[in-house]
């Protein structure tokens, strides 16, 4: 273990990388980005609804929670969809900054019990268009910090549909039904669904919706921002 800390101490001085925030060296292990900018993320507490992470007084479910229950059953959200976390999700997802997978999972705590992990599946044409799936980018190495299995092909995104990001609150809420498939079963299963940011949540509803019609047990969220 010391032996593994003098190596990546040796690598970070040898090596340096810049914050990809601030643009100051960045000596924060191996992330690339620096201590201050680490701190300064808008981190969730423990004020949001269990169920959809939206901001609460008390911690609570949310009313629109109680009246109206999504298809899944938990979400943790690393950040509030604020600056600098915005910038860091864009970073991460437009310019390929995939090196923050390791960051954002490291910064990964409190998640619940699961028996395996999903990410959000992309539409082939997407997935031409985008090159990578950050979804499967951040699954990838939070499955193997988690020690469980990474599911990748149970779930299929079926029908193309416009960025959620183009599209006002409606159109966001009816874009994503009847786009999923599952090609298995998940009887019994505790899913953990990944994904980069939630929005209105439409699209981890309709997952989690398609995965509890194929027997999931449980389906819980984990993303890096939620917006209000």
């Amino acid at each position: 273990m010391f032996g593994t800390f003098l190596r990546e101490s040796l690598v970070n001085r040898l090596l340096p990388s810049d914050c990809c925030l601030c643009g100051s060296v960045a000596r924060n292990g191996h992330f690339p980005i620096c201590a201050v900018c680490a701190e300064s993320l808008p981190r969730q507490d423990a004020a949001v609804c269990p169920c959809c992470a939206l901001p609460t007084l008390d911690g609570r479910i949310c009313g629109h929670c109680l009246a109206k229950p999504p298809a899944f059953d938990a979400t943790r959200a690393l950040y509030h969809y604020d600056f600098p976390a915005d910038v860091l999700v864009r970073l991460f997802k437009y310019r390929h900054r995939l090196s923050l997978a390791g960051f954002f999972v490291h910064e990964a705590m409190g998640l619940p019990d699961a028996d395996l992990v999903l990410p959000m599946p992309l539409h082939p044409r997407r997935l031409f268009e985008r090159g990578f799936n950050q979804a499967l980018e951040i699954a990838r190495p939070l499955a193997r910090a988690a020690g469980l299995p990474l599911d990748t092909t149970g779930v299929v995104r079926e029908r193309y549909t416009v960025p959620q990001a183009s599209l006002g609150r409606r159109r966001r809420l009816a874009n994503p039904r009847g786009v999923f498939a599952c090609r298995r079963r998940f009887d019994g299963l505790r899913i953990l669904a990944v994904d980069d940011v939630m929005t209105t949540g439409a699209s981890l509803d309709a997952l989690a919706h398609c995965l509890k019609e194929n027997g999931a047990a449980a389906v819980y969220n984990f993303v890096l921002a939620r917006a209000v």
